[in-house]
């Protein structure tokens, strides 16, 4: 019996009515529940700056299937659908195959008496069946009849490996015959065999690449053989399951893979998809009608990718108990219709999940199409219908700024891609814009270095003769014979000659606490405006979001856990150099900063990526100018040997690690006496109260 729902019903009818369906399907054992509800889920994307955020519902749940006609399915793993509708069911409980019409209405079933543990499923659009058999470490290949015609075993050549086995898990199949098998503990790779002579072993396909670190292969190339049999293994992962689309692309998920859990393979095996944002336990992967694809984990958690592998939604989720339609208990298998419906098979609950895309994401899609087809003017009127119902959902700013670049439109392009944080099309437009505005202004400029150098050898020579440069000198000497003047000037002074600096700091009295202070507000001012108001390709911080107490709190917190802590091991280790000596000193060493990182603010602004060169440079060398300093700082100040200011950093770097420490530890134990304080007081406000 199916029992259906009217989505445009009221909320409070559609409760009723989908309660009343739930409880007479229990209690007459229908043989399908089928209802339209609320989503019973919240949808995600992930913007820009890589942080996940609640988005329109994309996919509303429009029916369940829960039995194929008369019968129940007993633990199915896998299904395919196909473009006619004709679902064909790996009910592996029962060693069947049970094929159904897209309404759930059973067609056959075929296989018993044949099949032992099916685990995966494959069906061409001829309704040649295959079957990816474990125990019966075979690949069974059925007609459209359901007749057995062939079956493939563990292929027999040494390149294959001697002692692997062939227990079969998933198979796809291409346009042209050949089998990409994924075998249990088969860390090779998926398995390539071709029909030609009853089965040919052609090598392994897509073999997931192994990580190891620098440590480990130092460790490994210390130890004995003994001890290096008792490591953990450092082997590729098998993927978990693949699929293939009409062009012959392959796509695997494999957990534990991290950027490489999801793949887009050629021809040659080589991954040409990076997933933004992935799941760590992914079940199953389908390819989508736009150029798109979907990854459903074992928890029923559902990921749309577009063709570039980033993510537009996640939605869906693990169901508590309470039998809510859309969610899961352990997803094994997901298929795309199309109609851009999605269908996830549960195999604990051993049905099949549907999934209608709302309009939202229909103009979405239609946008995927257009746009991946080069229809860049087409597209934009979907991705306007996108905007204008959430007009922060990323990708379709991102989607909006690169067409607009291909029509020439740079400003739209800078101002979608602005709102996306799509870097490399802003970059592009900005290259554009820049370049247009050279073109036009590039003789003014010119002009106008002409006149500022004619203007500035005309008042040279009128100063030679009439001294008109005299009084704005005198002025200004005046002026830098201010003592604070004099020592915040000081710091030009220390950058190149930090030896000298450093005695004239410690013995010549050359800089006080005041100016020092100037200095360190200076620094703070410079970071704080480069942090909000760099040019938007180096800015790190979302647009608009402000955190500066924040940022002077963290300055000044570690400055006084890197001073002191300096000074402490200083003081220990016989160091000459009072607090307030390397106080000073230390400070002085960011002068780099102060006269560098306005100049690199400026580049931020102007350069794009092809440029980046300049501001990463000019960064490098102030930062590494910065390190030198400090280190002849301490030297100097205490009058150290090289071997001792070393130590010295060593020793700090180290008591800074322990005051982190101790600090996180308070932390930890106060919050729990904080915790435990908060629970008295309410027990005792209960206590009174009753």
């Amino acid at each position: 019996m199916r029992n259906k729902n009217t989505m445009g019903r009221k909320k409070n009818f559609i409760k009723l009515v989908a309660s009343a369906i739930v409880t007479a399907a229990i209690a007459f054992s229908a043989s399908e529940i089928t209802a339209y509800a609320d989503a019973p889920y919240k949808t995600y994307t992930v913007d820009g700056y890589g942080s996940v955020s609640e988005t329109q519902t994309a996919y509303l749940p429009y029916e369940t299937i829960t039995k194929i006609g008369e019968d129940t399915l007993n633990g199915p793993t896998d299904f395919k659908l196909l473009d006619d509708g004709t679902m064909y069911i790996l009910d592996s409980g029962n060693a069947r195959v049970v094929v159904s019409d897209i309404e759930g209405n059973l067609i056959k079933t075929f296989g018993e008496g044949t099949l032992v543990t099916p685990r995966g499923i494959f069906v061409t659009d001829e309704h040649i069946t295959y079957v990816a058999d474990r125990d019966a470490k075979a690949i069974f290949v059925f007609d459209e009849d359901g007749k057995l015609i062939n079956s493939y075993g563990r292929p027999d050549v040494p390149m294959y490996g001697e002692t692997q086995d062939f227990l079969p898990l998933k198979v796809i199949v291409n346009d042209a015959g050949t089998m990409y098998v994924i075998c249990e503990s088969n860390t090779n790779g998926v398995v390539e065999i071709s029909p030609v002579d009853n089965g040919t072993f052609l090598g392994y396909f897509g073999t997931n690449s192994t990580n190891s670190s620098l440590i480990n292969i130092i460790w490994r190339a210390v130890l004995t053989d003994a001890q290096r049999a008792k490591m953990r293994s450092n082997i590729p992962s098998t993927p978990d399951n693949m699929a293939i689309d009409d062009k012959g692309i392959i796509y695997t998920v494999t957990r534990g893979e991290g950027s490489g859990t999801v793949k887009r393979l050629n021809i040659a095996g080589v991954n040409m998809l990076e997933a933004s944002d992935y799941d760590t336990v992914p079940a199953a992967i389908a390819v989508g009608n736009h150029d798109n694809c979907f990854v459903v984990s074992q928890q029923g958690f559902i990921y749309e990718y577009n063709n570039e592998g980033e993510l537009l939604f996640v939605f869906g989720g693990k169901d508590d108990g309470q039998l809510r339609i859309g969610l899961s208990t352990k997803a094994e298998a997901i298929q795309i219709g199309t109609d851009d419906k999605i269908y996830v098979l549960d195999s604990d609950k051993a049905q099949i999940q549907i999934y209608e895309p709302t309009e939202f994401t229909d103009y979405l899609h239609e946008a995927l199409y257009l746009f991946s087809k080069g229809r860049y003017e087409e597209s934009k009127e979907p991705l306007s219908e996108v905007l204008e119902m959430n007009n922060l959902f990323d990708y379709a700013n991102k989607a909006m700024g690169k067409a607009l670049y291909k029509e020439e439109d740079y400003d739209g392009a800078l101002h979608y891609s602005k709102l996306s944080k799509d870097l490399d099309t802003y970059s592009d437009a900005f290259w554009e814009i820049r370049n247009n505005w050279l073109r036009r202004n590039l003789t003014a400029i010119v002009l106008i270095i002409i006149a500022f150098l004619i203007l500035r050898f005309v008042v040279r020579k009128l100063d030679e003769k009439k001294k008109i440069l005299d009084k704005p000198r005198a002025v200004i000497a005046a002026f830098k014979e201010k003592k604070l003047v004099k020592e915040l000037g000081y710091m030009f002074y220390f950058i190149r000659h930090p030896i000298d600096g450093c005695y004239g700091i410690k013995w010549e009295n050359r800089v006080s606490v005041l100016s020092t202070n100037i200095i360190l507000a200076l620094v703070i001012i410079i970071y704080v405006i480069n942090k909000y108001f760099c040019g938007f390709l180096f800015k790190t911080v979302r647009e608009g979001s402000f955190d500066v107490v924040s940022d002077v709190g963290m300055i000044i917190v570690a400055l006084v856990l890197v001073v002191g802590c300096n000074y402490l091991m200083c003081t220990i280790n016989d160091g000459e150099g009072k607090f307030k000596h390397i106080y000073c000193s230390f400070i002085y060493s960011f002068a780099p900063y102060v006269i560098i990182m306005p100049f690199v603010f400026v580049l931020s602004h102007i350069v794009t990526y092809n440029e980046e060169f300049f501001v990463s440079f000019g960064i490098f060398c102030m930062m590494v100018w910065i390190a030198a300093l400090v280190v002849i700082s301490i030297r100097e100040i205490n009058q150290y040997t090289v071997g001792e200011t070393a130590k010295i950093i060593f020793l700090t770097l180290f008591t800074i690690l322990i005051v982190c420490l101790i600090a996180f530890i308070l932390y930890v134990l106060w919050a729990q006496v904080f915790d435990f304080l908060q629970s008295v007081v309410r027990e005792v406000v209960y206590k009174i109260g009753s």
